[in-house]
């Protein structure tokens, strides 16, 4: 039993290794993400920022199972590369695409989002969180807007 655990235990470092990581983590300055012992040097000078030109898109009134479509355009007005690790939508309905690639200072680039009204009605206001090598690590951009029913044709009325 006892060398059933010390395999155990030997597979399980071996499993862990990390010959195969291929991403570099040498440009993501971010305290928030330091160990409460390390030594945290960056300043806040020293982190992205990033500025939305537009936070809140109202695409105003849509027919049910229309696609709406919107690129949020932003600039990196940090210190340091902007990367973003992920955005997701509030709901499956909304499915945002953000650059993979790290913005350099100064830089613009843009999170383009489509959101598909289908099966939906009424007033709609759907969030993407964007996360970050920020101070804080998650912003919020959102989207809102009126969904109507199509109006019903005759033949379906009759069916009724």
């Amino acid at each position: 039993m006892k060398y059933l655990a010390i395999l155990s235990s030997v597979i399980m470092l071996l499993a862990c290794s990390s010959e195969n990581e291929d991403v570099s983590t040498d440009i993501v300055k971010n305290p928030n993400t330091a160990s409460e012992s390390a030594e945290v040097t960056v300043s806040d000078e020293e982190l992205a920022a990033i500025k939305f030109e537009n936070e809140l898109y109202d695409f105003g009134e849509i027919t049910q199972g229309e696609k709406v479509k919107f690129t949020y355009k932003f600039t990196n007005v940090g210190d340091a590369e902007l990367v973003i690790s992920s955005a997701k939508g509030s709901c499956g309905c909304t499915v945002p695409d953000w650059p993979r690639k790290p913005i350099a200072p100064g830089e613009s680039a843009e999170i383009r989002v489509v959101f598909n009204s289908e099966g939906k009605s009424g007033k709609q206001h759907k969030k993407v969180s964007v996360v970050a090598n920020t101070q804080p690590s998650t912003t919020v951009v959102a989207l809102t807007g009126n969904i109507i029913k199509p109006a019903s044709t005759e033949a379906e009325t009759r069916e009724n």
